[in-house]
């Protein structure tokens, strides 16, 4: 085999091995699950009511994009989380001895991470359709859908693992991470529409790669009210594209930074 194939396999099985630390501590998927379900049904019962209907459209169709939006960039951390545990565990240094390329790691923790971001996104669909939420469009529409999630998810989770490998201590990681991504799921169109917000917040919301991820979903959902006019800006007009250009300009930058910042790290 060749090394592209080597590095395939070797993934695979750093893979397959994180997914059956997470079978042995089933708590850790339980409590990962139960966030977003819990989101839902806050804001969905305890807000929906508060905020009110979305220019016509019904919050909770409004909402679940939202949701997902949040869920899988949350779950993007556990790339950096996993990968900082191992660093303090000496499990790193362990795969160092083993006759394995030294992207299998990284690969590996990434693809596993997208199971769990699959997982979550069944449950929150499930949970969706439990409180009115309802896709208005084609299997197919929802499928391109959860899709981009997935690639946006896929795609910061390598931002995560060099922050990961820079921070090497799950604790600081969980904090640092958390100061970063919840404003940044919040300053978006992901409970709000972006004209509710004041003007400096609404232009950062605009121009937020989440809004357009979340767009491009509510859109592929069929969870757009038809009668509110188009958004003014182009990242939400062309929210698809936004969506893909993003995630292809981080993969672009973030995978061979983080290969790199791996080798370093195992080299100390």
């Amino acid at each position: 085999m060749n090394s592209v194939e080597l590095a395939v396999g070797d993934g695979l099985t750093i893979a397959k091995r994180n997914l059956i630390k997470i079978k042995r501590v089933p708590d850790l998927l339980v409590f990962t699950i139960m966030s977003p379900v819990m989101f839902v049904l806050l804001f969905a019962y305890v807000f929906g009511a508060a905020i009110g209907e979305q220019q016509g459209t019904s919050y909770r169709e409004f909402l679940i994009a939202g949701i997902f939006a949040q869920t899988v960039v949350f779950g993007s951390t556990w790339t950096g989380l996993g990968l900082a545990e191992d660093m303090q565990k000496g499990i790193i240094d362990r795969f160092r001895t083993l006759p394995m390329a030294p992207s299998a790691v990284l690969f590996g923790r990434t693809l596993s991470d997208v199971v769990i971001n699959v997982i979550s996104l069944v449950v929150m669909a499930l949970t969706g359709l439990l409180v009115g939420w309802r896709i208005r469009t084609s299997v197919w529409d929802a499928l391109i859908g959860f899709l981009l999630l997935l690639l946006f998810a896929y795609a910061l989770s390598w931002v995560m693992a060099v922050v990961g490998l820079i921070i090497p201590t799950p604790e600081v990681f969980n904090n640092a991470s958390f100061m970063v991504i919840f404003p940044l799921t919040f300053i978006a169109n992901t409970f709000v529409d972006t004209e509710k917000l004041p003007t400096v917040l609404r232009v950062i919301a605009e121009w937020n790669p989440i809004s357009a991820l979340v767009q491009a979903t509510r859109e592929r959902f069929g969870n757009v009210n038809p009668a509110v006019p188009e958004p003014a800006v182009w990242p939400l007009q062309h929210a698809e594209l936004t969506t893909v250009g993003w995630s292809a300009l981080v993969l672009a930058i973030f995978v061979p930074l983080a290969i790199r910042q791996y080798q370093r790290a195992v080299g100390r």
